[in-house]
């Protein structure tokens, strides 16, 4: 087998770099358009020939499978390295994990996630074959790449950082995500980086044209991101307290502590709600032990709703079978309740999309060693509604990194939401690029699907999020304080929050079909 050229390798260690450079918080999203070029070139100029070759200046081969995937799982693990380093000081100072356990957390984390980074250079392998340069297969790139995300998302569950939500601030070209989803971007994009790897494959005489078409093409649809766009109309009000509520040991919640803190979010939620009277209160997940079925808890909620005479939505932990039986054990939901103006309790969210390793221990017999890393927010059951909340209007409300899974909160709006809330505490994260890379997605989401999104956060960013996914309004992180959020309601649904992923399907679809011509139906003469 020949070996992998040394300037492959160098290829993917630059495409790796340009890929942490466009996630927030380098946040050099305008490098999108190259950053997957080099690994593209890689994949199609891997190795020496075996046999004496005569055409003159053929060089390099593509990729067989098994390079492909090695160049490509380089890449993801170098991607996911340099982009979700965080997961280290979440586990390190929130899970009680010792310095070497951390970082050996991290590496298996790169080591899996990186499989389908991996998965895409094999597949780009299996499609090019063996001759010398095969830029058909660079057509076929975006929609292999798409196809990927889409894996990524339904199978591992982490669609954390797809491709297409670097340009949530280019308005007019983000607005096709309304259509396709955010895979339709990371379509779009991907289209340019192969537009741009062709340019660098072809023959000398024809390559300045190629090229300064494809950098023609990329300035043009990054420079939608210049392009004003009028702000959008808000008729309401909405108070997003931002708690700053603290990451600490149960017996540091004293009683008294406990009522101080309550009486600070009640204050600062009355201060914000003068006149006009806002709609919506809103207090976000936090790390504080407030219980849904604690009398003290419930009592200082709904006098704040009386007081005010706004609707009120509270993170919180749910209970139910309080009383546990044999046949019918306690469960604890991570859970955002809804209080009405009169102070009743009339309806919960229960979150779905759960966090391995966080809200809970996936394969319990297999990683019970790992119970420990629960032992800050317990061990969760999983909701079962994405039914939208009834409070006078429809609210959409999801918690946490739920927001990172595009089908789930299209869900919320084709069910009659119409406005999004995400509650979160993203105060695990620290002053890592996490925060802003969670705020780039949600973001996305209002894309999606038109609609205002209110992000209530812990620790921030907490913000007021317009359809086109821009930032109205925000407050400083890191401070205990509220934000008087402008929203408005929307009842139209976009084609994405009516049919979900189709073209992301699609993509996986022509995939499948373009792998079966190339290996069963149409072996092209290799030369």
């Amino acid at each position: 087998m020949s070996h992998i050229h040394k300037s492959a390798w160098l290829l993917v260690l630059l495409s790796a770099v340009l890929q942490i450079l466009i996630f927030p918080l380098p946040n050099l999203y305008m490098l999108c358009w190259v950053a997957i070029t080099p690994l593209l070139i890689a994949l199609l100029r891997t190795r020496q020939p075996d046999t004496l070759q005569l055409r003159a200046g053929i060089k390099l081969l593509p990729a067989k499978p098994l390079q492909g995937f090695l160049l490509g799982y380089a890449s993801g693990i170098l991607w996911y390295a340099g982009t979700c380093y965080w997961i280290y000081s979440v586990m390190h100072q929130y899970g009680g994990v010792s310095t070497p356990v951390g970082i050996v957390i991290l590496i298996l984390f790169c080591l899996y996630l990186a499989i389908y980074h991996g998965l895409f250079g094999l597949l780009m392998s299996l499609v090019a074959g063996s001759r010398p340069v095969n830029l058909r297969v660079l057509l076929l790139s975006p929609v292999l790449w798409v196809a990927v995300e889409l894996a990524r998302t339904r199978i591992t569950g982490f669609p954390w950082g797809l491709l297409g939500t670097t340009q949530v601030d280019n308005i007019p070209l983000a607005r096709i995500a309304s259509v396709t989803g955010v895979y339709g971007l990371s379509f779009e994009i991907m289209l340019v980086n192969a537009a741009l790897a062709a340019a660098f494959l072809v023959p000398r005489d024809k390559r300045k044209r190629l090229l300064l078409a494809t950098v023609a093409a990329a300035l043009i649809l990054q420079a939608g991101s210049l392009v004003p766009v009028p702000a959008l109309p808000a008729d309401r009000a909405a108070v997003l307290v931002q708690a700053n509520v603290p990451i600490l040991e149960g017996a540091d919640w004293t009683k008294q502590y406990f009522n101080d803190t309550l009486r600070d979010l009640t204050e600062i939620s009355l201060a914000s709600s003068g006149s006009p009277r806002p709609d919506l209160i809103v207090w976000p997940e936090n790390p504080a032990p407030f219980y849904s079925s604690d009398p003290l808890f419930r009592d200082a909620v709904s006098n704040l709703a009386r007081q005010s005479n706004a609707w009120l939505l509270a993170g919180s932990i749910g209970i139910r079978n309080a009383t546990a039986t044999p046949n019918q054990p306690t469960e604890i939901y991570n859970s955002a309740s809804l209080v009405s103006p009169n102070g009743d309790w009339l309806s919960r969210y229960d979150k779905i999309h759960l966090v391995p390793f966080g809200e809970y221990v996936p394969f319990k017999q297999i990683f019970s060693f790992a119970g420990g890393l629960t032992k800050e927010v317990g061990d969760f059951s999983r909701g079962t509604s994405r039914a939208a909340l009834d409070a006078g209007t429809k609210l959409g409300v999801f918690i946490c990194y739920e927001s990172i899974f595009p089908d789930d909160i299209r869900q919320f709006a084709n069910n009659g939401a119409q406005v999004l809330v995400n509650i979160s505490n993203d105060g695990w994260y620290g002053d890592s690029g996490a925060y802003a890379q969670h705020l780039k997605q949600s973001r996305m989401r209002a894309v999606e699907n038109n609609r205002w999104l209110l992000l209530d956060t812990n620790t921030g960013v907490t913000a007021a999020i317009d359809p086109n996914g821009r930032i109205v309004a925000s407050v400083p992180r890191k401070i205990r304080t509220a934000l008087r959020a402008p929203y408005a309601l929307v009842n139209t649904t976009t084609f994405y929050t009516r049919h979900g992923d189709w073209f992301a399907y699609a993509c996986a679809i022509i995939s499948v079909v373009a792998l079966f011509m190339r290996l069963f139906v149409r072996k092209p003469r290799e030369t």
